[in-house]
Parts: C-alpha cells; sequence; structure tokens
C-alpha cells in the first residue's frame, strides 16, 4: 500500500491531522532543597488503585499524571495543565514535582527508595520483582508517555482505498508501519527532545557509569530498559505477540507488559488482547521531561509528535530485519553524543524534516506552531536542543539548582491563584473548583461543553451530569423555572408559611409609573421578574422620588419584560446554602463599597480596591471587580456624591445596595454564627420548593430573636444556581469546600 499517494487523495489530505492525543507525566515528588520527598503519597488524592488522573509508578514518591483521550493538542494541555495544579496543590506547599527525567539525588542505600504502597498485592510483588531485577535506581528515571490514535475519519477514508482488507487489519498495518519507521528514525526524537544529560548523586553506584555530560541517559543503554537478550520483531502483530508470549514463557520476562520499547503497540488491557483487537493506538516511551516546560510537555511537542506519525506513514521503509535494528543503534549514538556536539545522522535529520516540510505542504497541514524552522534550527546548531540549554544552565551553577530552580518556580504558578483551574479558567469559578475536587478524588471528568459550563462525570458505576457547578438531575426540571420566576417562589413560600415581602408585578414601565403613590412614602426594592447574580435590582432604604423610581424601573426592565416592586425589609441579609436538607454554609454578603480617606475620588478608591488579586469578572475570582454604572451612580445619588466625590476620612460609602457578591460585593463566612432555628427555617424553605440544591436568602433583623417570633426574618429570594466559589474562598471567615460537599452528595462511595 502506498499511504503517500493515499493520503494525498482529496477527501484524505484534509484530514490528516485528524488524531487522538492523551499523556502520562511521571515525576518524582521533592522537597524545597530538591531532595526526594519523605511523606506517603497524599491521601487527599483518594485511592490510587483506580484513579483516572492520579497514579503512583514505581517508587511512593512518583506520580504519574494521565489525561483523559483529547481531541487536539490545545485540549491535551488544558487536562494536563488542570492536573498538574491538582496534584500541586494537593501536595503540601513545600513540595513540588522534580522537573527532569533522571531523578533527583537518591539515597546511597538503596533500600531506602520506598516502593509505592500499594493495595493489590500483585502490584507490590510486581514493582518488587522490578527492583530485584532492575535495581531500584534505574526505576526512578521518569518520562513522558506519548498516546496517540488515528483519528477515525482519516482512518475510515484511508480505508476506502483498500476496502477488501478487513478494516482491523488494515488499521493494524497502518500502525505497524508506523511503528517500523518510528523505530527507524526516533533517534530524531532524542536528538531535539533529550533532556537528560547529567545524573545527580548515586544514580550509578550500582553500574558503570558514563562520561557525561550525554543528550539523554534516560535514552541511552543507560537508562531504564530491558535486559540485552529480550528481542521482539515488528515484522508483523503476530510475529510481535509470539515473541512476547514466548519471553515470558522463557522467563526472560515476568509479564507482557513488562517488555518496555521506545514504542507500544495498544488496543486492550493486556499485549495479548492485540490478538482479538488489533492496533487501536501507539504508544511513544521514549520522551523525556522537557525541564523548561511548566507541565514536562507542550502543545507545540505533541504537534511536532503528531506530524512526525504521520510522517512515518508517508515515508516508504525498507522490509528488512535490519530496519528497527538500525534505528536502535543510531538512537544509542545519538543518545549518548555530547549535547553541544552535531549529531552523527546530520543528513538523514536534514532529510527527513526536508520530507516532513514537503507533507505539510501537499497535504496542505494547517499548523499550530513554527516547529518545522526550530528544529532546521537545532539540526545545524545543536546548542539549539533542549539537553544543551538545560546542560549550559547547569554549567552556570549546577544542574540541581537549575531542577531545583525550575521546581520552585512551577510550584510557586500552581499557587499563585489557588481557587483557580490550569487549563480552564474560562470556565466559571465554581465549576473550576468542581472540576478540580472531582479531579483530585477520581471523579472522571468529561467536559460536555466548556462555554455552557457542563460537565459529565463517572464514579464507582454511575453517571451525572452537571451544570453550572451545582445544577443536577437531584432537582427536577420545574425547581430552577420556579426559582427563576419571583412572583412563582414567592406564592409558594407564602403558601408554605413562610414570610415574604409584600408588592406588585408590572409588564410595563407605564403601569408601574402609576403604581408609585403607592410605594412613594416607603422603603421599596425595584427588581426584575426572572433575574439571577442580582442584576438590575435597586433598593431605596427611604422613600424616594418619581425620577429615581423611573430610573431604577428602566434599570429592571432592561434585565426583563416584566418586574417586581416590594416592600424593603429592614435587617440583615444572609445567604444560606442548603444541600439535601442541610444547611452547609452561610453568607453574609456586604454590599460594594469604599472607604474614604479624604483625599481620592470615589472613582479613584473603586480603582484601588479593584486591584485586589481576588476580584475579576464573569465569575473567574473570588470576588468580582466594583462597577461604575447606572446603579452605582443611583445609589451615590442617595447618599449625596458622585463618582468625582472626595469621600472623607473613615467614612464608608456604599456602590450598591443589593449584597451579590457578583456585583462587587464582600463574602463574610457567618456559618457558625447563626443559631439553628434560623438554619432549620432555611432548610424547610428550600424543602416547600422541593429543591435538593439551593442558595435562600433571608434578611433577620436580630439573631438574639428566635426564628419562630413573627416578623423575626423575611424570605426575599431562592437561587436555583447559587454561588459556591463565594464560600470556598470568602473574604473574610472559614472556608467551606460546598464544591466537595456537592461531590460526595452525586457520589457518596468518594473517600
Amino acid at each position: 500500500m502506498d499511504f503517500k499517494v493515499m493520503l494525498q487523495q482529496a477527501n484524505v489530505a484534509p484530514l490528516a491531522l485528524s488524531a487522538r492525543f492523551g499523556v502520562e507525566r511521571e515525576g518524582q515528588r521533592v522537597d524545597s532543597t530538591g531532595a526526594l520527598a519523605k511523606s506517603p503519597h497524599p491521601t487527599t488524592f483518594g485511592n490510587r488503585n483506580y484513579h483516572p488522573y492520579i497514579q503512583t509508578d514505581f517508587a511512593e514518591t512518583q506520580l504519574e499524571l494521565i489525561t483523559p483521550v483529547t481531541n487536539s493538542p490545545a485540549e491535551l494541555m488544558q487536562w494536563l495543565a488542570a492536573i498538574h495544579d491538582v496534584a500541586y496543590r494537593s501536595l503540601s506547599e513545600e513540595e513540588a514535582l522534580w522537573p527532569l527525567s533522571m531523578p533527583p539525588a537518591l539515597p546511597e542505600n538503596e533500600c531506602e527508595i520506598k516502593l509505592a504502597e500499594l493495595d493489590a498485592f500483585e502490584d507490590v510483588l510486581y514493582r518488587r520483582y522490578l527492583a530485584r531485577e532492575y535495581g531500584r535506581r534505574k526505576q526512578m528515571v521518569s518520562g513522558i508517555h506519548f498516546n496517540f490514535e488515528f483519528g477515525a475519519d482519516l482512518m475510515q477514508a484511508l480505508h476506502g482505498q483498500e476496502p477488501t482488507l478487513p478494516f482491523q487489519d488494515f488499521q493494524t498495518e497502518v500502525y505497524m508501519k508506523v511503528a517500523r519507521n518510528y523505530l527507524r528514525y526516533h533517534w530524531l526524537i532524542t536528538y531535539l527532545y533529550g533532556a537528560a544529560p547529567i545524573s545527580e548523586a548515586n544514580y550509578f553506584m550500582d553500574q558503570p557509569a558514563p562520561v557525561e555530560p550525554l543528550r539523554s541517559i534516560r535514552n541511552s543503554k543507560y537508562g531504564y530498559r530491558n535486559h540485552e537478550d529480550v528481542k521482539v520483531s515488528y515484522g508483523s502483530l503476530e510475529q510481535y505477540l509470539a515473541d512476547i508470549a514466548k519471553l515470558v514463557e522463557t522467563g526472560k520476562l515476568s509479564e507482557d507488559k513488562e517488555y518496555y520499547a521506545p514504542l507500544r503497540l495498544r488496543g486492550g488491557k493486556r499485549v495479548q488482547d492485540l490478538k482479538q483487537s488489533g492496533i487501536r493506538y501507539i504508544e511513544l516511551r521514549d520522551i523525556d521531561i522537557q525541564p523548561f516546560e511548566r507541565y514536562g510537555f507542550s502543545a507545540k511537542q505533541a504537534e511536532f509528535l503528531q506530524v512526525f506519525l504521520l510522517l512515518m506513514l508517508w515515508l516508504p521503509e525498507e522490509e528488512t530485519p535490519e530496519w528497527v535494528a538500525q534505528g536502535a543503534g543510531q538512537n544509542d549514538t545519538v543518545a549518548l553524543e555530547h549535547p553541544y556536539a552535531k549529531t552523527a545522522y546530520q543528513v538523514e535529520g536534514e532529510w527527513l524534516l526536508a520530507e516532513m516540510q514537503q507533507m505539510i505542504e501537499a497535504l496542505h497541514l494547517p499548523l499550530a506552531s513554527d516547529f518545522l524552522s526550530w528544529s532546521q534550527a537545532c539540526l545545524q546548531d545543536p546548542t539549539l536542543t533542549v539537553a544543551a540549554q538545560l546542560l549550559a544552565k547547569a554549567e552556570a551553577s549546577s544542574q540541581k539548582a537549575v531542577a531545583t530552580q525550575l521546581a520552585e518556580e512551577y510550584r510557586q504558578l500552581a499557587w499563585e491563584k489557588p481557587y483557580q483551574l490550569a487549563g480552564f479558567t474560562d470556565m466559571e469559578l465554581s465549576t473550576q473548583i468542581l472540576l478540580f475536587d472531582a479531579i483530585q478524588k477520581g471523579v472522571k471528568g468529561t467536559i460536555l461543553d466548556q462555554a455552557d459550563q457542563f460537565l459529565q462525570l463517572d464514579f464507582a458505576g454511575r453517571r451525572e451530569y452537571v451544570k453550572n457547578a451545582n445544577m443536577t438531575s437531584k432537582d427536577s426540571y420545574v425547581v430552577p423555572l420556579m426559582m427563576a420566576n419571583k412572583t412563582v417562589t414567592k406564592k409558594v413560600l407564602q403558601q408554605a408559611g413562610f414570610p415574604v415581602p409584600a408588592g406588585g408585578e408590572y409588564d410595563d414601565i407605564a403601569s408601574a409609573l402609576r403604581a408609585f403613590p403607592h410605594y412613594q412614602n416607603r422603603a421599596i426594592v425595584v427588581k426584575p421578574k426572572s433575574t439571577n447574580y442580582g442584576l438590575g435590582i435597586s433598593i431605596f432604604k427611604e422613600p424616594t422620588t418619581l425620577a429615581n423610581y423611573e430610573q431604577a424601573l428602566n434599570i429592571a426592565f432592561s434585565e426583563d419584560s416584566a418586574v417586581l416592586v416590594e416592600e424593603f425589609l429592614p435587617g440583615t441579609e444572609y445567604r444560606f446554602f442548603v444541600l439535601d436538607g442541610q444547611v452547609k454554609g452561610i453568607m453574609l454578603r456586604v454590599p460594594a463599597n469604599v472607604v474614604g480617606d479624604g483625599q481620592h475620588s470615589v472613582r479613584e478608591l473603586v480603582a484601588q480596591k479593584n486591584q485586589d488579586p481576588l476580584r475579576g469578572t464573569h465569575h473567574r475570582s473570588p470576588l468580582e471587580l466594583i462597577q461604575l454604572g447606572p446603579i452605582e451612580e443611583l445609589m451615590l445619588a442617595e447618599q449625596g456624591y458622585t463618582f468625582d466625590s472626595v469621600v472623607p476620612t473613615g467614612v464608608t460609602v456604599y456602590l450598591r445596595e443589593n449584597s451579590n457578591v457578583s456585583t462587587g460585593g464582600d463574602s463574610i463566612d457567618m456559618t457558625d454564627e447563626i443559631p439553628q432555628d434560623y438554619q432549620a427555617a432555611a432548610a424547610a424553605a428550600v424543602n416547600a420548593l422541593g429543591a435538593k440544591i439551593s442558595g435562600i436568602d433571608l434578611i433577620i433583623p436580630d439573631l438574639t430573636v428566635p426564628a419562630k417570633t413573627p416578623g423575626a426574618y423575611g424570605i426575599i429570594e431562592a437561587n436555583f444556581n447559587p454561588a459556591m466559589h463565594m464560600h470556598v474562598y470568602p473574604y473574610a471567615g472559614k472556608s467551606r469546600r460546598l464544591t466537595m460537599a456537592l461531590l460526595k452528595y452525586l457520589f457518596p462511595e468518594i473517600e
């Protein structure tokens, strides 16, 4: 089959970059000095035996971070970034991940290298076997495993040109050819991305040491590989499987997964499953951790590897037994070269990159990065390669110092904004925190619609769908409809005997204006009928003018086609978060405000307060930026100020009357201060609405008055999608991890 011709067909070429990706990144946990961590695997990760994202490899200090299958390099990096964030922030703040493939300094006594403490006895036995067979030191080497699968649409289009061959057999032939060519030419990957030039103390205590530096100790004969008598043919899948089976039968391998190679053929849980499934994807195992990349890997590298693997399908091959063996020899040579030296195979490298460029042009590949020009430059100037860059920095101090500094830099970045989840910072904050908790506890998450904040969660054999962090199947469809309609909410609560404010509903501004005489001598609230996040609400604690009333109506009607005018209930407003009949958090929300200093205007004071790193926009930060719009202008006018007024020292000026955090308010946790009878009243009100998850706002003038006393409180609103992030990261007071409480409500089996 001439895949070069097949790929250029009109119905195939546009699909050439269709693919799926996954990454497994290993890494040693170290302390602030760069020494191996002495702490056990963090219990916050849940059970590592079935964790889809965070596992332990050989040693108790060796994490393995695993992305789900993704559909693009960009999506791959989103997940890799998120899992790294979770890993870092689940460790103690003094620990980090070692950013190199070669381990940090190891103990002189290798028995001090602690094997992973796993529940399954067979896993423990396997690690004991590896320790005896290969030594514990080599097992401490870490790397990147890159899983790659050609897209189904691309594979189907290619198969359409060879329809007589069964699809599974055709797919297997594709991957076998790619595998053979990869093993022949993968020396170029080692040249460009090798990043293990120097070993640290005690790595070579039990074996002869090379003269360092090298391009990649890990990918050389001094790295972790099978014994010399382990040989496997890639001539065909049948021969590949037969060779591995014979190695196991003769005791040269303990089991088929012990066969280590730069490339693995994948299709089932076990190697021998390939007989039935055929090859579904391939796993590249010869990628060093990239020290200058925050996550040890990059989208640019993923794109390069994708195009390189496509090139392996594009190029011809010599169908001889020496084809793969020649590649292994060349890779060993390149791995042992000095990082500053030009490679012995520069001419072949230039040919490979020229063929890659020709393929890119012939298939009109829409690439996102300039990896080709960088690769070409590296062939001409080896000091541009990753190994050379690392060596240059190490020569200025030491490799340990460089690695320790990078580890600390990446640790600080992970903790810089602990409320955000890297990779998904464009999602609303409550969703980010919920996704963080899901990843941490091993709940498999699928983002169905990122813009719509729609998640699919799988755990313990069950599936739940979550929108906006807490809209779930636990609440019936009618509950959010009821709460979105403030008139319906009031009527249902009133019928159940709960106190709600009196008022009227208006469908047009003219009818609302005609009702002004009814309200002109009262404290009132003007708000949209069906809004959320405090949008369009104006509050007048004192009787107001017709002009101000009309302006408030205009603001409310800009958010909805109907408005409510209600009596203002005096007292303090508290947000109760109710989950399955229990109050999990209570928040006092102080309206947006600034405190005068006698020198700066309101506008300047707002700008200063908005510099707080906790403040942001669109619910991506614990607090929202204070705005200066029509509502704020009206609120200031009620107090006798404008945006340009200089406020006397110590005087607090409120820019909003409603206390929503989403409109710039401050959040203060009050859960432990609110009496139980008020908590019971809030939970009962949510139950009356038929809700399992809800926020409910109570106005309470005096907490010392029992809740059953007439007039002790009033309910002004119920919220079907209450923000959780303000409870997790309050402006003041104790953090309440409501996202974790919600996750455990959905999946009680979580540890």
